[in-house]
């Protein structure tokens, strides 16, 4: 009997350049033909053929209340009743623009988007523009989005397919764009000693999220915020997957460092598409209409992905939210390590707040070049071990896991259980 998420698939690649939408979805890495998902209900999804999977993709970090909140989906419903959109500002664009001032105080200022490459595409234009040069710094193994200057050494799904680099962007413009090494405080002073009058910005995920789960040191945060004040070049914390999901405040407050400008998208629009940038007064009263710095999107402040975003920032509001999120992270990476420990598998996890990261390796990984060096092979058997016992993970060994609210204690057993009975007939 043939799967329905195969006849699916076969008819897709007919008209969509490898039959998906965004390319990490094909299972290239990972081998086998990807799940089409037709339905989602709290830490579920089921695919084309009805089979249900307990769920630590969470659209790629969004779905941090769980599938189909029902107060997400009435918010949305409410505001579908009174329009789709209107490509002119609503009282809804301000309420979601204070409360996210009022959540993360490093934005004194904000703008609203549609995604999060729109966001960090628009931030280090705004760094250009303010500053007056051309330079970016960013780190290797970081996605910061698919505009040109920055899928340069990125990480998502460039690393998955082992093109860290990618074809049609031009040199001249790739050139502008400095790759140093994650985590290396020593490598970042030495670069602002040779361009320092050069650069205008350093983007980083202050939690890498995209060459797996790479927890920031001490002194590279503290190196990249004193070098850029040194240096006048604007700090961009690219928290688009970190905004929300790692704690309320983000990995910014997580840390107590200070950004000059953020983006932020997933968890913000609740599922649909909604991201922002923001930060420093003075940087953003550069941009258009007040200055110079241009940018501009039909669909940004969109007023149904605004009422989904609403809704979910106020639920994530709720006292212990963060701390329980926080213990069922640990719950899952802790019984995972213990699973693999007992059957003499070499593997370790980690986690922080609600996001998690798993690899075939002895220790934690802290640099890109320790995460390449994981055993790729034996987590695409995991992989895919765990889908068939009902668990879906990432499809690639270079990203990192969510939990949700929705995800019960029974739902972290059955994952352990589930990894313990595929490292036994390892």
């Amino acid at each position: 009997m043939t799967s329905h998420n195969q006849e699916l698939f076969d008819e897709s690649q007919k008209i969509i350049p490898g039959g998906v939408n965004s390319p990490v979805r094909a299972f290239k890495s990972v081998g086998g033909t990807p799940l089409f998902f037709k339905r989602g209900h709290g830490a579920y999804v089921w695919d084309a053929d009805d089979k249900r999977y307990i769920d630590y993709v969470n659209s790629w970090g969004p779905m941090i209340v769980g599938h189909c909140h029902p107060e997400v989906v009435k918010a949305v419903q409410a505001a579908a009743a009174e329009g789709l959109g209107f490509g002119a500002p609503t009282a809804s664009e301000l309420e979601i623009a204070e409360l996210l001032c009022k959540i993360l105080p490093s934005l004194e200022m904000v703008r609203l988007v549609s995604s999060g490459t729109e966001a960090t595409m628009t931030a280090i234009r705004l760094a250009r523009g303010f500053t007056g040069r051309s330079r970016i710094i960013k780190f290797e193994g970081c996605y910061h989005g698919h505009s040109d200057g920055l899928l340069v050494k990125a990480g998502s799904g460039a690393l998955t397919f082992g093109q860290p680099s990618s074809s049609g962007v031009p040199a001249e413009i790739a050139a502008l764009t400095t790759v140093l090494d994650y985590n290396d405080a020593a490598g970042l002073e030495k670069a602002f000693a040779e361009y320092g009058n050069e650069i205008a910005a350093v983007i980083v995920e202050p939690v890498a999220g995209n060459m797996n789960l790479i927890l920031p040191k001490r002194e590279f945060l503290d190196a990249m915020r004193s070098l850029c004040t040194k240096h006048g070049a604007v700090l961009i914390l690219d928290e688009v997957m970190t905004g929300f999901r790692v704690g309320l405040q983000g990995a910014h407050g997580h840390y107590g460092i200070q950004p000059d400008l953020i983006t932020l998208g997933k968890v913000m629009g609740g599922g649909l598409p909604a991201a922002a940038f923001g930060g420093r007064r003075d940087i953003m009263q550069c941009l258009a209409p007040l200055g110079a710095v241009y940018q501009a999107g039909t669909l940004s402040g969109n007023p149904v992905a605004v009422a989904a975003g609403l809704a979910t920032l106020k639920l994530v509001q709720a006292p212990g939210f963060y701390e329980r999120l926080t213990q069922v992270a640990k719950q899952m990476t802790e019984g995972l390590t213990a699973a693999a420990k007992k059957h003499g598998i070499p593997f370790s996890a980690q986690s922080i707040g609600s996001m998690f990261g798993l690899y075939f390796s002895e220790k934690l990984p802290t640099s890109y070049a320790e995460v390449m060096a994981s055993d790729k092979a034996a987590f695409n058997r995991f992989f895919h071990a765990m889908l068939a016992e009902g668990v879906y993970l990432a499809p690639s060994a270079f990203e990192a896991g969510f939990v949700s609210a929705a995800h019960s204690d029974a739902d972290i057993a059955a994952t352990i259980a589930a990894a313990d009975k595929v490292f036994a007939n390892w």
